[in-house]
């Protein structure tokens, strides 16, 4: 039996007697990010022993989105699967296969629960979607349902501003003549983006660096958390949290070369001040912070042509 033969996808749903609202709750969309997948079979388990009961609505988990992934103990199967989801007749790439099975799933469901890791140390937070608008980007509706969401999931950061911040970048790539499907909007198109399209509401969350041992705690709770709040389950609603911090991103710094090095080990929303190096291309050139800001989503393994790092400035959108 060939590796993809061996392989399937899974989903367990769980649906209470009376009417109300439809969660998903996914796991290793990245194989190597495994906090949501422990946190998910948890909460499965104390289901289907009667701790926990589903009293309204329903919940539809995928323990692992990226099975091949999974099976490799690696970030992505051929490609990342989230990036460019969106069903297609002619599926060439694993993660193509995974989109055809998991983009009608998720549009039977009203709201979407991502859990994720990251690859440096630094605390967890919620990546919202954007503000209420009508423009053709990203045009959404709901985000006081969505906020309200984020705020019950037990985490104190929040982050906004991911599509805008990735157009930018895909304008910036198209601006130096690159063709790479990198240099396309809908390229940075994932699962939350994908579940807004169709209508719904969707979080990330990032639960802490891939081996940190709260980070399994962290989706665990977030996933009672998110029941209770929407009602599922007859868990007392859980209180927004009071201490925040809101941050947005501005700005994606793309590695351009396997040789090019941050100055340091950069975690994830460590300050910068304006002029400060944060890495230097293979040819000696210093890159800068262009104002005082934080760094986000450092990934010192990134490919060349794909996201190095971004900058987030503080936001008062929580």
């Amino acid at each position: 039996m060939s590796e993809l033969e061996s392989l399937h996808f899974q989903s367990v749903s769980f649906a209470g007697l009376a009417p109300g609202a439809r969660l998903i709750v996914l796991g290793a969309v990245h194989g190597n990010e495994t906090c949501g997948t422990q946190a998910i079979r948890r909460v499965i388990a104390e289901i289907e022993s009667g701790r926990l009961g589903i009293v309204a609505g329903s919940v539809t988990f995928v323990p692992v989105t990226n099975p091949l992934a999974y099976a490799r103990h690696q970030r992505m199967g051929d490609r990342n699967l989230n990036r460019n989801l969106v069903p297609t007749e002619t599926p060439a790439e694993f993660e193509d296969r995974i989109a055809n099975w998991l983009c009608p799933l998720l549009a039977q469901h009203d709201a979407l629960l991502d859990l994720h890791s990251f690859h440096t140390a630094g605390q967890p937070f919620v990546m919202l979607g954007p503000e209420d608008n009508t423009g053709t980007l990203e045009p959404f509706a709901r985000s006081v349902e969505e906020t309200a969401l984020a705020l019950s999931l037990g985490v104190h950061r929040f982050v906004d501003g991911w599509l805008d911040t990735y157009a930018t970048g895909v304008a910036r790539r198209l601006a130096a003549g690159a063709s790479s499907r990198e240099a396309d909007v809908h390229y940075g198109v994932g699962t939350t983006e994908y579940m807004r399209a169709q209508g719904g509401i969707a979080l990330t969350l990032e639960c802490g660096q891939h081996d940190d041992p709260a980070a399994p705690e962290v989706a665990w709770r977030a996933i009672h958390n998110a029941l209770a709040h929407l009602k599922l389950t007859d868990s007392p609603a859980p209180s927004p949290v009071n201490e925040r911090e809101a941050l947005r991103l501005y700005q994606v710094i793309d590695r351009a070369h396997a040789d090019d090095r941050f100055s340091r080990g950069w975690s994830s929303f460590d300050h910068v001040h304006a002029g400060e190096v944060i890495g230097t291309r293979h040819d000696g050139t210093p890159v800068r912070a262009d104002s005082e800001g934080y760094v986000v989503f450092p990934n010192p393994d990134a490919l060349p042509g794909q996201e190095w790092f971004y900058l987030a400035k503080p936001s008062v959108r929580v």
